[in-house]
């Protein structure tokens, strides 16, 4: 009897969200502007947007949300503790960090430096004579004292209940430190933490197969109320930023990759796709970080004291696909405001997205509330602003698979430094498919 193969995660997920978006725009083309219509179902006439939309969609989507949220701050903690306890000594630890913190603020200074060049030759605000009254708001962006003050917690406890990224990392590494020099307990604990990490890491998988469901219902969601007619009016904008991303994604990765570990690029991309689909779809690079730590370990190679420690930090820190979106908009803005920028504009413009990266969560949409602080250090209007907030939803999605790609990128340039990469593993194409396809959820009520 012959059985039919499986198909892989990458194309389950790529099978939810195209159906999701097919759905969305059928949806949307069905409202066709009205607020509320009925389509009758059985005995019942159910309202589309209601029911559907903001009813059976959302909630699915925001299950599968909350679902991967629910992992962050165990999986970061639990994975760091091991990855720490595994490391000799903490001058291995300082050259980790530094290699770390070092490439990604490289990184971050490219795609913006990127960003820029493209944005002033192309000119997507040139002729553009946009007004708008509505206003964008914030509250004061903390300086880099601040920023550096607060990575460190006052209650560790309150840091993983607020999920603040930075401060698990510094109460994780601290921990394992202390974990490795306690002798037989530190033991005892470490062992621990090890049977923690894999039964997390299972969970991850059984949640990993539930993904094109999840997909699907925010494909749908999101599809079904973009609107088109602020798009076509911001199109350059849009092109441009999309652009950019896909030239850093695809070239400035692919090749800082291969100039500084002799790695295949083709075999890294390939092995990308099903982390870069679910930050896609979920916009945010925290609830990414459980499937970017699977991929990185199982797929790449990437040993898990390195992986623990390169995936999380890059998740807070490492926000290129950010950056070129505040590149690009702020001389868009400035474009349309008619506001000429000096080259010394330019170099603060660079300076401060760069630090800005620093202190942006990995959450959806939070990347507009930083441009106003590198808007206001230029001296452009905050309110312009609003004239984005149209088209960045999709734009938000595309940056944040660029974000968890240069996360990756960078995990495997540290472990290879470190000798710390497995390239049997990193050169496997079914390496970590087994791990995919492991769940049968038939079998767990027997197992």
């Amino acid at each position: 009897m012959q059985t039919t193969k499986k198909l892989s995660l990458t194309s389950r997920i790529v099978i939810g969200m195209i159906s999701g978006i097919v759905l969305g725009a059928c949806l949307q083309w069905f409202l066709a502007g009205q607020d509320e219509r009925n389509i009758p179902l059985f005995l019942f006439d159910l309202p589309v947007k209601a029911f559907f939309i903001d009813g059976l969609f959302h909630i699915g989507g925001q299950i599968f949300i909350a679902s991967l949220q629910m992992l962050v701050v165990p999986l970061v903690f639990i994975s760091l503790v091991c990855g720490t306890c595994s490391l000799s000594d903490a001058s291995t630890l300082g050259r980790l960090g530094a290699k770390s913190v070092g490439l990604y603020l490289v990184t971050t200074a490219i795609a913006i430096t990127l960003a820029i060049t493209a944005a002033l030759l192309i000119g997507p605000g040139v002729g553009v004579d946009m007004q708008t009254d509505t206003t964008f708001s914030t509250a004061e962006a903390p300086g880099l004292a601040q920023v550096i003050i607060n990575m460190f917690p006052r209650n560790p406890i309150n840091a993983m209940a607020e999920g603040n990224m930075l401060q698990i990392i510094i109460f994780a590494v601290l921990f394992g430190i202390a974990t490795a020099m306690s002798g037989k307990p530190g033991e005892r604990i470490a062992d621990l933490f090890q049977d923690l990490n894999a039964i997390v890491m299972k969970l991850v998988t059984i949640l990993m197969n539930l993904a094109p469901y999840g997909v699907f219902c925010l494909m749908v969601r999101v599809f079904s109320t973009m609107g088109l007619d602020m798009f076509s009016s911001l199109a350059a904008y849009f092109f441009v930023v999309l652009g950019v991303l896909l030239l850093h994604g695809f070239v400035t990765y692919p090749l800082l990759l291969k100039l500084l570990t002799g790695l295949n690029p083709v075999i890294f991309m390939r092995k990308m796709r099903a982390a870069a689909l679910f930050a896609f779809s979920t916009s945010s690079s925290n609830a990414t970080i459980p499937v970017t730590l699977e991929t990185v370990t199982k797929k790449l190679g990437v040993k898990n004291s390195i992986g623990s420690f390169t995936v999380p930090l890059g998740a807070t820190i490492n926000m290129d696909g950010t950056a070129i979106m505040q590149g690009v908009a702020t001389v868009f803005i400035a474009q349309v405001f008619g506001v000429d920028l000096s080259l010394t504009d330019f170099l603060m413009v660079i300076l401060t997205a760069t630090l800005a990266s620093v202190g942006t969560a990995g959450v959806p949409g939070v990347g507009l509330i930083m441009l106003a602080m590198v808007l206001q250090q230029v001296g452009l209007p905050v309110e312009g602003i609003a004239l984005i907030i149209g088209v960045d939803r999709l734009l938000d999605m595309t940056r944040t698979s660029v974000n968890i790609t240069g996360d990756s990128m960078v995990s495997c340039v540290i472990a290879k430094s470190e000798k710390q990469l497995d390239e049997t593993v990193f050169n496997d194409p079914e390496a970590g498919r087994n791990d995919e396809e492991s769940v049968d959820f038939k079998h767990i009520h027997n197992s």
